[in-house]
């Protein structure tokens, strides 16, 4: 064979190799609405794990510190300004690391997100009253619409629809998949 001609094809391979490998190293992005322009900037799945030690320490102190990708800017805000009566509990912070936990909060909410549930959330807090539970939000509601409140409320390994990390075994890592959960006394859940 001739060299010039061998040479093209080693070429012509090494480069279908590497734009190969560069397409199957991007994030997996799925899309399961109508609206792509909406999810054109997603760029991960799930949402963004917490990543911020102030927030973790003082949050997650008496719950999950929940990822901001789950609530938007404007429900991370009510959340934040009602802190001296936090769902029946005074969990009033120094001012200090008040505005450093919101401006955290505030900078990676749904609505700010390049995470593929967190853009969910968001868009269906669109035209929606402001909320300060993730559990009143409409994704979260029609996600958990057919899962048996005895499992979950009555659960006395869960207690409530709040506690994420009882069930989704992967909630800390930003990824609620239904396919990993798990459900204490339950088992594995599939809608």
């Amino acid at each position: 064979m001739n060299k010039s001609i061998l040479g093209t094809l080693l070429i012509t391979g090494t480069l279908s190799l590497v734009a190969l490998s560069f397409f199957f190293s991007q994030p997996a992005i799925s899309h399961d609405s109508d609206d792509d322009d909406y999810f054109a900037e997603v760029k991960y799945r799930g949402v963004k794990p917490v990543d911020n030690s102030e927030y973790q320490e003082e949050c997650g102190s008496c719950h999950m510190a929940y990822p901001a990708g789950l609530l938007p800017e404007k429900s991370w805000r009510k959340v934040m300004t009602n802190l001296d009566e936090h769902f029946g509990d005074n969990a009033e912070l120094l001012p200090e690391s008040q505005q450093n936990i919101l401006n955290y909060l505030v900078n990676n909410a749904a609505d700010k997100s390049n995470y593929h549930r967190a853009k969910k959330i968001a868009r269906s807090m669109i035209n929606y009253k402001t909320v300060d539970r993730i559990t009143q939000t409409p994704y979260f509601v029609r996600k958990h619409d057919e899962i048996p409140k005895k499992y979950v409320i009555a659960n006395p390994k869960v207690g409530s629809f709040s506690q994420c990390n009882a069930c989704h075994l992967n909630a800390e890592k930003g990824a609620f998949n239904e396919d990993e959960v798990s459900i204490p006394g339950v088992g594995y859940w599939h809608d």
